[in-house]
């Protein structure tokens, strides 16, 4: 792989120029720092916190983020390693290809571009039934192709686009969220009415604090790191930042601080505002956003137009996540045809510095959303939602592989730490506990359906077809390629230090 990736191992610190893989470094520090808590809050806190809290309780829910947000802070700290020493689009499938195995990138790397494809068609399916709560009569392919048409447009401008845009999307999604803490520590304190029967009797309420035992624990992982999905867009976004060797540590160190405050003190306030036994929490509707948390707190602060408020907030999060899946899938595509493992067309970049054509391929996939159309637009987004679910998850796992890896080649090759511009400091138990936990939460997606009298085989497939085709793929280009794992004494690493 040292003959299509040598040119990546250039100093960085040249603010403006051209990112080494021709891409254009036009996305500031404040965009990476958005890009980064945007990728974290989404419909997943908005909406599926509430099931969380209903399903192991107020402490039960409160330790799974803590625990999944403790892993996804020491994934971003490797990735953070490996992106400031050598900032790429094509970010962890160029490290897995360089410090794993050549197959072990190329399936990584289309891995990652269907699940942010996929996923922009979900977010458009899903943008239909939040406009629904508004707009019931208005046919939802309309908003699809609305909101598509905005998406694309975004993205075809520049990469300072989308960095614009992601960067106003999340700033309401932090606003809200912190907006939403502080009014439930003030109604816990008596400063606004509504939190009478809130406080610590919340936690003692039937089971509570942990409800449910290990089984809901582990059913609350999965939901919390789906919820977490979209933090590593900074390492994608590595290859068109200005100053990498200095925006990007500096965005890592701070994502273990966001998570914090809006996973964990949001789930603290639920849960002590809220009885786990609330029957509304047990609901988890994308299409019903009166049910969210934050609106039932909102509601009973006195905030009537509470409803109106979290859809228009849930919207903005859904427009969001595809504009960061739209970004991602057309750069991952982008590189992956400039190390040839795509078709070399989709590696054609407009003078703007966007690769158009493999914009329009992503955008080809995105239109996927147009089958509601001819199906139930729940149905497509439940359908979607299922085929796209597993890939994030590998993605991690990639990632804490190709850290480890990297680290140990670069060391036995005779390289310095100091010569690296960001050193991740929990090394080797960051990369480790990251895999296992990430490898647990794949393995068990759904491993109460193999305890039933009746296996439903076709839930159990659509839960689990990511890794046989991850496997294929790599195991495809390993048998027309002879590819092979590479050794720590073949790794190259940038030529001189990155400034």
């Amino acid at each position: 792989m040292a003959e299509t990736t040598s040119h990546h191992a250039v100093d960085t610190s040249t603010q403006g120029d051209p990112a080494p893989t021709g891409l254009r470094r036009t996305l500031a520090a404040r965009h990476l720092s958005m890009i980064a808590v945007g990728g974290s809050i989404g419909t997943g806190l908005f909406v599926a916190s509430g099931s969380t809290i209903a399903q192991a309780g107020p402490g039960g829910a409160l330790l799974g983020y803590v625990f999944i947000g403790l892993m996804v802070y020491f994934l971003m700290t490797s990735l953070g390693e490996l992106a400031a020493a050598m900032p790429v689009s094509g970010s962890f499938a160029t490290y897995g290809a360089r410090y794993v195995e050549p197959g072990f990138g190329f399936a990584l790397g289309w891995n990652y571009w269907y699940n942010w494809a996929v996923t922009v068609a979900v977010d458009l399916v899903a943008a239909q039934l939040v406009m629904s709560y508004w707009l019931p009569d208005v046919p939802g392919i309309y908003w699809s192709a609305l909101f598509l048409a905005v998406i694309f447009g975004l993205n075809a401008l520049s990469a300072r686009g989308f960095g614009e845009a992601e960067f106003w999307f999340a700033l309401i999604k932090v606003i809200a969220v912190i907006a939403f803490i502080v009014m439930g520590v003030m109604m816990l304190l008596g400063i606004i009415r509504g939190g009478e029967t809130g406080g610590w009797q919340n936690w003692t309420v039937g089971d509570a604090p942990f409800a449910g035992g290990f089984a809901a624990l582990i059913g609350v992982a999965m939901v919390v790191g789906f919820s977490f999905q979209g933090t590593e867009l900074i390492g994608i976004a590595a290859g068109e930042s200005k100053d990498p060797a200095r925006t990007l540590p500096r965005a890592v160190r701070s994502v273990f601080w966001r998570i914090l405050l809006f996973y964990v003190l949001a789930i603290g306030v639920i849960g002590l505002l809220i009885p786990y036994t609330d029957p509304q929490l047990l609901r988890n509707d994308v299409t019903d956003i009166s049910v969210s948390p934050f609106a039932l707190i909102f509601e009973r602060a006195g905030l009537l137009a509470a409803a109106s408020v979290m859809n228009a907030v849930v919207l903005t999060s859904v427009l969001s996540a595809g504009n960061s899946g739209m970004y991602a899938a057309t750069r991952m595509l982008y590189a992956l045809a400039c190390e040839g493992k795509a078709p070399r067309v989709f590696s054609r970049v407009a003078s703007n510095g966007v690769p158009v054509l493999a914009l329009l391929a992503t955008a080809a996939v995105a239109a996927l959303c147009f089958l509601s159309f001819i199906f139930s637009p729940k149905a497509v987004y439940v359908w979607l939602l299922n085929t796209s679910g597993m890939t994030g998850f590998i993605a991690w796992l990639g990632i804490a592989i190709s850290h480890y890896r990297f680290r140990r080649g670069y060391v036995a090759q005779g390289g310095r730490l100091t010569d690296l511009p960001y050193v991740s400091p929990f090394f080797p138990f960051g990369p480790i506990f990251a895999f296992v936990v990430c490898l647990v939460i794949t393995l068990g997606q759904n491993y109460r359906a193999f305890f039933e009298d009746d296996i439903d085989w076709i839930s159990v497939a659509a839960t689990y077809i990511g890794i046989p085709l991850f496997l294929l793929i790599w195991a495809g280009y390993c048998l027309a390629r002879g590819s092979r794992f590479v050794r720590y004494a073949d790794m190259t690493f940038p030529l001189r230090r990155v400034r």
